[in-house]
């Protein structure tokens, strides 16, 4: 494995802050295309297996509950412990690959499946899926998500709401889109445009939580542009480049000093138009509407969130 030279850093950062194409880093580090592909390689992988523990290790309960107390400071939205969605990342077409890495937005990709904090940095993560395959499916066969459906997480017990003390405990959730099959520790906006105000007020104070995934995957972005372009390696050296570049965001989050609230906007009314799949199991759906009255209660109730739905 290479040893993590100043040389190999520089070349890496370079790479991956903008999405140069091997042969266009050959002319600026005079080293062979093979080399700096090999250096790339082996140095994400070596950052990943580094930084991960301490950046990217697994919560332990504590940590959940750390995390929906910023959730709850920052959206108002209870008992959170995270928001997961999955993102495409560009690839060029895997030679007899067929159609499997052809994803629904006409490019070839792969899935890197993730669940972030309210500080946008990610939590958990999962590369590598191909990306023809739905968001719900490449969830529930990670790791994370048998675990899920299983019932066999770490996640904190169930607890009352916030300020809902003589109410029944409830547990603890993620936040996701309509690609995503309701669980009682996954709730996801209602579908279709006929809902009552309920329901909408619920679907919008969701969104508030849940759009904390989509910022973090667009900080990433934006700061490794690698991602805005085709990454021109086969599947498994994308899989370690995205890992690297995940690991290093939350290093870079933690400590750049940056806090800002990005795009988030309270009259920011999202309109998803991908369905959810998967069966509903029965007890999720009374825990959403339990959380549907919640948010609607008068005590509980965003002085702009009636505004918002033009109620």
């Amino acid at each position: 494995m290479v040893d993590i030279q100043p040389y190999n850093i520089i070349t890496v950062s370079l790479y991956l802050a903008t999405g140069q194409h091997f042969s266009a880093l050959h002319f600026e580090f005079l080293a062979g295309v093979s080399t700096i592909a090999m250096i790339v390689r082996e140095t994400c992988k070596v950052l990943w297996t580094i930084l991960q523990p301490t950046e990217m290790a697994e919560p332990t309960t504590n940590d959940w509950l750390s995390i929906t107390k910023g959730y709850f400071e920052k959206t108002q939205f209870p008992n959170t412990v995270g928001a997961v969605d999955g993102k495409h990342i560009r690839i060029e077409c895997p030679k007899s690959s067929g159609s499997l890495y052809y994803n629904y937005k006409h490019f070839f990709s792969l899935i890197l499946m993730a669940i972030c904090d309210s500080n946008y940095c990610f939590q958990i993560i999962d590369v590598g899926s191909f990306g023809k395959e739905s968001d719900c499916n490449v969830f529930k066969t990670s790791t994370f998500g048998k675990k899920l459906y299983g019932d066999k997480l770490n996640f904190p017990p169930e607890q009352c709401l916030p300020n809902d003390e003589l109410g029944s405990p409830q547990p603890f959730v993620l936040v996701a889109d309509e690609a995503f099959a309701l669980h009682k520790n996954l709730l996801r906006p209602f579908p279709g445009r006929t809902l009552n105000d309920k329901r909408r007020i619920f679907n919008y104070r969701l969104s508030r939580a849940r759009q904390y995934i989509e910022c973090t995957f667009g900080i990433m972005s934006k700061k490794w542009r690698v991602f805005q372009t085709n990454i021109l390696v086969e599947p498994d050296a994308a899989v370690i480049i995205t890992k690297a570049c995940c690991v290093l965001h939350n290093f870079v989050r933690r400590r750049d000093g940056f806090s800002v609230e990005d795009t988030m906007s309270s009259s920011c009314m999202e309109s998803v138009q991908r369905r959810g799949v998967g069966n509903i199991q029965k007890n999720a759906k009374d825990v959403r509407e339990y959380f549907v009255e919640y948010v609607n209660n008068p005590n509980h109730a965003l002085d702009w969130q009636n505004t918002i739905i033009g109620k």
